[in-house]
């Protein structure tokens, strides 16, 4: 192929290898600027990509840092809060306010509720809320109502100790 291309290199007129050989440089001048340019042009995309995205990781550093902030402060609230306010609390937020009858204060880091007809799961629901605020079952009794999923519950809560 060498061979081939070099004696249609010889069979050409010295003016048309000139003629060949500026084409030829002008074509790979025009190749290497529009490489440049397109390489430019990807080189200012990135960079504000850069930026924005230095933007994005800063506010996501100082909402982890927040985030952290107030789950030890939700702990320590809990922990050193009313343990009566706290049950009722957890109690709304797990829709089973209606079906509490009775809080009895045992002493202040125990109590007594009974709950009259509520769905067994929202039960799991609400002790699983309460285990996440440090507030674990000390005793329980659910019994089983005629209606299916229903219960009602007589549970002592008791809050972990502080270590």
């Amino acid at each position: 192929m060498r061979a081939r291309l070099e004696k249609l290199w010889q069979e050409r007129a010295p003016r048309e290898r000139r003629v060949i050989a500026i084409l030829a440089v002008a074509i790979i001048v025009l190749l290497y600027l529009g490489l440049l340019s397109a390489a430019g042009s990807a080189r200012t995309r990135l960079a504000s990509s850069v930026s924005t995205l230095a933007a994005q990781a800063h506010r996501l550093e100082r909402d982890a840092d927040e985030l952290q902030r107030l789950r030890t402060q939700a702990q320590t609230t809990a922990a050193q809060g009313d343990l009566r306010k706290l049950v009722e609390a957890q109690a709304g937020a797990a829709g089973l306010s209606r079906a509490l009858q009775k809080i009895d204060g045992i002493d202040a880091n125990q109590l007594k509720v009974v709950f009259g007809a509520v769905a067994f799961s929202d039960w799991l629901g609400f002790v699983a809320g309460l285990e996440a605020q440090h507030v674990r079952l000390d005793a329980c009794r659910i019994e089983a109502l005629t209606t299916p999923g229903l219960v009602s519950v007589s549970a002592t809560l008791l809050r972990a100790r502080q270590q």
